[in-house]
């Protein structure tokens, strides 16, 4: 009897060792975004930029419009200060706000711009991993400008699903970057 139990406890563990049947985990949706078409800033202000029309430009202040993406969840908040003697307090504060975020973050990256042209210089932060803040940067001209943005997305910061808007949203922050003129 013992032999015959030994024998079929033998045969089920021979049968389970197959391949392991698991449910399929939940997908995220395949998110495609239109070819960006980028228009001049219309409103008034100490710089001005090309951004994407399919962001709605709103400003409570002259100091702090936004760009707001309603269709990703996502706004780029911007902040202009005048360079009066504080530069250093200035760039120390950019370097620092993306760096809250690093409790979260896998790395951040940073890409800089200089255009002498223009005179417009600065660092793009990308924060790779669930932070609240996907991308901050900062612009100066080192004597009068200095503008600082900040990307967030309305939503659960979860970087594998946001990962779409946050490539598709770094090209126009880069286009904003590149384009930007001092008044």
């Amino acid at each position: 009897m013992i032999n015959k139990f030994y024998i079929f406890f033998q045969c089920l563990i021979f049968l389970g060792c197959g391949s392991d049947m698991q449910p399929k985990p939940n997908a995220y949706l395949s998110l495609e975004y239109p070819e960006a078409d980028y228009k001049k800033t219309e409103i008034e202000f100490n710089f001005s930029f090309e951004h994407n029309n399919l962001a709605e430009f709103k400003f409570e202040k002259k100091s702090s419009p936004r760009l707001i993406y309603p269709k990703m969840k996502a706004t780029l908040y911007l902040t202009y200060n005048s360079v009066k003697k504080n530069l250093d307090s200035l760039l120390n504060d950019a370097y620092k706000l993306p760096y809250k975020h690093i409790s979260k973050a896998k790395s951040i990256p940073e890409k800089i711009f200089i255009n002498k042209e223009k005179q417009v210089y600065g660092t793009l932060f990308s924060i790779v991993g669930n932070a609240a803040s996907q991308h901050q940067f900062f612009l100066t001209d080192s004597l009068n400008h200095f503008l600082v943005g900040s990307l967030y997305f309305f939503a659960r910061p979860n970087y594998d699903s946001i990962y779409p808007a946050v490539k598709y949203l770094e090209k126009d922050i880069i286009h904003l970057i590149e384009t930007l003129e001092w008044e």
